[in-house]
């Protein structure tokens, strides 16, 4: 028995000088490649690398501070949908009665964009309904930004407004098709400051820029010689009615022969399913698309509350599935837009953690960008199968969190989280990337 344990506490002190080892090799690694170098000498720097078998962090540079993490938040906010939203996006509570269909839409942000070719609430509207009674209720219990939102934003693409029932996902696409300028919804073309004329001039031209005004939807449209022929701007819900007009525009224009109003509250009827749930989260991961995961929570919401209320969601998570973690995050959306967010490297781990242990690797290697691909197509591509990961940015801001399989076929959980630099994105990007391939080719 004595040998026994002679033996064991030799195994035990060898697995500690080891991992002593690992993590001073990687101290060094970070000092040299990383830390000391002079875009991120007068950042602010967070760095987790963990083992999920030994559960040791191998690594850590203020790993337990506080950073902005941009898009780094979908995180949290995708594994909130992985566990909640079920198989498929639920789309909308329906009541067929008496050739009247209620309709209460849950915030699928699929419903009318061309990219999902399945389409069930326009295919039971189109072939039901003679009259169809939208109930926007659930519209009043959230703001179509979230908090923290940068205003000034209002006419770029990845600040669309939130909202029960998303349509086109809440932005207006002009495009030029054949010197004709066009619109999706084509309504938009409606507006005071598009004159046939102009309309005209712009379709030869073939170049044009297009801007909204704050707080309406009036759109101004201008010859342009240096802009683009497609333009994407955000509308306004205006609490809803902007999108029940476009949808009974729509209708119209499809030659569906309905009535269409809307009540304060409807009967909720049963529920209709569009996609499948990581159809929509792949994408919403791969591009990093803001309006997917703002949607998303509010459809967890929707699921876990009977409300769509993100406030209410987000404390409810944090009481609950996020009640573990090393540091109580201060989480303001869905999508990261905010800089209210704030999440340690270490909360990142834990969480990443969390969904390999619920959701397997399997699942997770589905929706999370790997080398080569999304928003990681120019890094970590030669045979970018080692590193399914997260990255986030906003102006001084750069992040990554994922899992990196080291050339050993280990796995290890990382976060590197950059606030307040000065340099490119694409420069601290590539410095992150040395670091964490050094890692991968070490060990």
């Amino acid at each position: 028995m004595k040998q026994y344990w002679n033996i064991l506490l030799s195994l035990t002190l060898v697995s500690s000088l080891v991992s002593c080892s690992v993590s001073h090799q990687i101290k060094r690694s970070a000092s040299q490649s990383l830390l000391t170098q002079p875009a991120l000498k007068q950042a602010h720097v967070g760095v987790s690398i963990y083992d999920p078998v030994t559960k040791k962090y191998w690594y850590g540079h203020q790993a337990d501070k506080y950073f902005v993490p941009a898009s780094n938040t979908k995180i949290p906010t995708c594994y909130a949908a992985m566990k909640y939203l079920g198989d498929s996006i639920l789309s909308a509570y329906l009541l067929d009665s008496a050739n009247v269909l209620y309709v209460r839409p849950a915030g699928d942000p699929t419903f009318l964009l061309p990219e999902f070719s399945t389409q069930p609430l326009l295919n039971r509207i189109k072939s039901t309904a003679k009259e169809v009674v939208l109930d926007l209720s659930t519209q009043h219990d959230f703001s179509a930004y979230g908090s923290g939102w940068s205003w000034d934003d209002f006419q770029e693409a990845y600040l669309a407004e939130r909202s029960a029932l998303p349509i086109y996902g809440n932005v207006i696409n002009f495009y030029n098709r054949n010197n004709t300028l066009t619109a999706t919804p084509s309504l938009a073309l409606h507006s005071p400051f598009m004159n046939e004329a102009l309309i005209q001039q712009v379709g030869k031209g073939g170049k044009f820029q297009v801007e909204r005004q704050q707080d309406q939807n009036l759109f101004r449209l201008s010859p342009s010689t240096r802009l683009f022929t497609k333009a994407v701007i955000p509308f306004k819900t205006l609490q809803g009615v902007t999108n029940f007009t476009f949808l009974k525009d729509t209708l119209e224009r499809m030659g569906v022969a309905c009535n269409m109003r809307v009540v304060a509250e409807a009967p909720k009827g049963q529920p209709l399913f569009s996609i499948p749930t990581d159809s929509l989260l792949k994408p919403l991961m791969h591009r990093s698309d803001n309006f997917f995961a703002e949607q998303s929570l509010l459809m967890v919401s929707q699921r876990m509350l009977g409300k769509m209320d993100d406030g209410a969601i987000i404390d409810t998570l944090l009481k609950k599935d996020f009640a573990d973690l090393p540091q109580r995050p201060r989480w303001a959306d869905g999508s990261g837009l905010s800089r209210y967010n704030l999440f340690t490297p270490q909360d990142f781990v834990r969480i990443l953690e969390k969904m390999k242990n619920e959701f397997g690797m399997d699942r997770i290697k589905t929706i999370f960008p790997k080398g080569g691909v999304g928003t990681l197509s120019n890094y970590y591509t030669n045979d970018g199968d080692y590193i399914y990961a997260k990255t986030g940015t906003l102006s001084g801001v750069v992040s990554l969190s994922g899992y990196l399989y080291t050339r050993k076929g280990k796995l290890l959980l990382f976060s590197a989280l950059v606030n307040n630099h000065q340099s490119s994105a694409t420069e601290i990007r590539r410095l992150v990337e040395k670091f964490l391939l050094g890692i991968r080719e070490k060990y």
